[in-house]
């Protein structure tokens, strides 16, 4: 399970630091593609085959299928970790989460976000304003 919210700085190069709390239970390596709130996603090598496996059973015949199809697998790159527990977030990914300098990693139960601190924050930040209602909203879901 993830969970938790750390900053880390990006270099030059574009890695990323994995906190080692998130990064032990990725294993060697993880995958990473575009979020849909405008972050990443890191995935587990077998939460990302779970997923992929229901997208590939999905009617392909559907043309919203197949453009979800495309955003998840064209954007995904396999990655694994350096010494120092980074990831190398490749340039096109990083210009989609309009990440520089900073960001934010985010551990959430199955998968980790990394998110421009900014919009994290403006995020969390309506998230607590609306909590009462999202909380209304999901109830019929027995949570």
């Amino acid at each position: 399970m993830f969970i938790g919210e750390f900053n880390h700085s990006i270099d030059p190069k574009g890695r990323v630091a994995v906190p080692f709390r998130l990064r032990k239970a990725l294993g060697k390596g993880a995958v990473i593609t575009r979020g849909l709130d405008n972050c990443l996603t890191i995935y587990t090598e077998s939460e990302w085959n779970r997923i992929a496996k229901k997208l590939n059973e999905l009617p392909m015949t559907n043309p919203k299928v197949r453009a979800f199809s495309r955003f998840m697998f064209s954007g995904a790159v396999e990655v694994g970790f350096d010494r120092q527990g980074r990831i190398l977030v490749p340039e096109y990914l990083r210009q989609y989460a309009k990440l520089k300098s900073q960001a934010v990693v985010a551990g959430l139960y199955n998968k980790i976000e990394v998110w421009e601190p900014v919009a994290w924050d403006k995020t969390k930040a309506k998230t607590e304003t609306d909590k009462s209602d999202i909380a209304k909203q999901l109830e019929g879901l027995g949570i």
